[in-house]
C-alpha cells in the first residue's frame, strides 16, 4: 500500500473518531427533574433578544426556566454550545422549507406528521422550546458537566442578528 494513501486513511479515521467522541461529550448538562429544581428563572423572549441577556448558574444546579414569547415572531430557547447551534440551524431551515415554521406561527399538525419521517421536524429536544407569539413553556435543565454554553434562537436569521444569551457557570 502506498504510504501517502495509508497516512491519509489514518488521518481520516482519527478525524472521524474525534468527531464522534466530541458529539457524545458535548458537555451541556442534561434534562432536569422537577423534584431537583434549585430555582426558577423567568425568561422573556422578544424580537430578537432575551430578557435576561445573561444567566448565572452554579455547576450542578437544576434550573426551571419559565419561558414566554412576548414577541411578534416565533422564537426558540435552546441551550447548547456554538457548534450545536450551527448544527441545529439547518434543521430549523428544513422546518421553514417544509412549511412547518413560519415567521409568526407553527403548523403543529404538520410538525407531528413530518416527525414520523424526519425526527428533527418534531422539534422535541429536551434542551429547547419553540414558541409562537404569546406562548409559554417550561424547560428544566441540570447544569452538570456543562461548559461554554449559550442560549440561542435558531429560527433562520435570528442567531445571525444576535438572539443569543450568555450562560456563566460558576464552579
Amino acid at each position: 500500500m502506498n504510504i501517502n494513501l495509508l497516512l491519509s486513511l489514518i488521518l481520516s479515521i482519527s478525524v472521524s473518531m474525534t468527531t464522534v467522541l466530541a458529539d457524545k461529550n458535548m458537555m451541556i448538562g442534561s434534562k432536569g427533574l422537577p423534584k431537583d429544581v434549585n430555582r426558577i428563572i423567568k425568561v422573556k423572549m422578544y424580537d430578537n433578544y432575551y430578557e435576561p441577556k445573561n444567566f448565572d448558574v452554579k455547576s450542578g444546579e437544576t434550573i426551571k426556566f419559565e419561558v414566554e414569547n412576548l414577541g411578534e415572531l416565533v422564537h426558540e430557547f435552546n441551550i447548547g454550545n456554538a457548534m450545536m447551534h450551527k448544527k441545529h440551524q439547518p434543521e430549523m431551515q428544513r422546518m421553514v422549507d417544509n412549511e412547518i415554521l413560519f415567521a409568526d406561527t407553527l403548523d403543529r399538525e404538520k410538525m407531528k406528521k413530518m416527525s414520523k419521517m424526519d425526527k428533527a421536524m418534531g422539534h422535541s429536544h429536551s434542551n429547547s422550546v419553540l414558541l409562537q407569539p404569546k406562548e409559554k413553556q417550561d424547560l428544566i435543565w441540570k447544569f452538570e458537566n456543562a461548559m461554554d454554553l449559550e442560549i440561542a434562537c435558531n429560527v433562520p436569521g435570528h442567531y445571525e442578528v444576535g438572539m443569543i444569551a450568555t450562560v456563566n457557570i460558576k464552579y
